[in-house]
């Protein structure tokens, strides 16, 4: 099995909690809060390690929020390369209104990173892009840091015979999807994401796949995974085009499908299996994480119960 480090330049420490209704005005009295390290890359390492895997989680930290953060993911047994930043690390909180199950987010903003200060980062995280790792770069970036980081950090990985899986969005998804350079091992987006890119819509997973490979052609990555939601999952390569689709289920909150699923793909490749393989337990994970409560992550029991349900099909 490879290594797997993720990477996560943006991680959020996630507080949850609930109430009997979100009115303007008076003090709403919450539920006892729940506190976890959160942020793309991060909740990769978390899942990963639900699923029974492994990996080392390359974060960046600052300030107090940055402190709690990395104890609370040291407790959960993930070795964590720390990379110091100034500035506080953003917090992330999550509010259920019980009355109507509705769920409200909201983000705090995080530190602004100099030109320096990414520098430094590609320094400290080079060495750890070593032989035959699986390298997850997921999640938002920092305000400061380019938009095409990723194109570079693929480049490092490349280079020292690494292979990078991208899971972002907004203007670094658009920097990823014009990349030319070196592809990269892997690219997820949703569908949505792909209309946001593209400027085109999307009626069905055949115009998705159609979609993807065009990408991979074009040379910005050699697989491509696309999320439709509950509709299912796009798969392309140079070779393949497969939809996944999961059974019916009534999710409880979106919070992490994306990062159980690509922790699921990640793991399923770094144990040598099959593209077609990776994205069906992906799918699996995804489903998962959907039937667990605010910010908890999948289940490996359930995921294998989901698994032998998920249809697959060539488009």
């Amino acid at each position: 099995m490879s290594e797997i480090l993720t990477v996560t330049l943006n991680p959020a420490f996630d507080v949850s909690t609930s109430v009997g209704a979100v009115t303007p005005g008076p003090k709403l009295r919450c539920s006892e809060p729940r506190h976890d390290p959160g942020g793309g890359g991060v909740n990769v390492s978390r899942a990963a390690m639900r699923l029974g895997g492994n990996s080392t989680a390359f974060v960046a930290l600052g300030g107090q929020t940055g402190t709690l953060f990395r104890l609370l993911l040291e407790a959960e047994g993930i070795d964590v390369i720390n990379y110091q930043v100034a500035g506080n690390t953003r917090q992330s909180i999550a509010v259920l209104e019980t009355s109507t199950t509705k769920q409200y987010r909201f983000q705090l903003p995080g530190p602004v990173w100099s030109q320096t200060q990414t520098e430094a980062m590609l320094e400290q995280l080079a060495p750890h892009l070593t032989k035959n790792r699986i390298v997850v770069m997921s999640g938002s970036l920092p305000p400061g840091v380019p938009a095409d980081i990723a194109g570079t950090i693929n480049r490092l990985a490349v280079d020292n015979g690494a292979e990078l899986i991208l899971d972002t969005s907004g203007p670094a998804l658009t920097a990823a999807a014009t990349n030319r350079d070196t592809p990269f091992a892997m690219l997820r987006m949703d569908g949505a994401e792909a209309t946001e890119v593209s400027g085109q819509v999307f009626a069905s997973p055949a115009e998705l796949a159609d979609y993807g490979r065009q990408l991979v052609d074009e040379g910005v990555a050699r697989r491509l995974v696309m999320s439709m939601g509950a509709k299912g999952t796009v798969g392309v390569s140079a070779s393949e085009r497969i939809f996944c689709q999961p059974p019916a289920i009534e999710p409880l909150s979106a919070v992490g499908a994306g990062d159980s699923m690509v922790a699921a793909i990640a793991l399923e490749l770094s144990d040598g299996g099959s593209f077609r393989d990776a994205i069906r337990k992906g799918v699996a994970a995804a489903g998962s994480a959907v039937l667990t409560p605010a910010t908890e992550l999948c289940s490996k029991a359930t995921a294998d119960e989901i698994l032998e349900k998920v249809s697959t099909a060539e488009l």
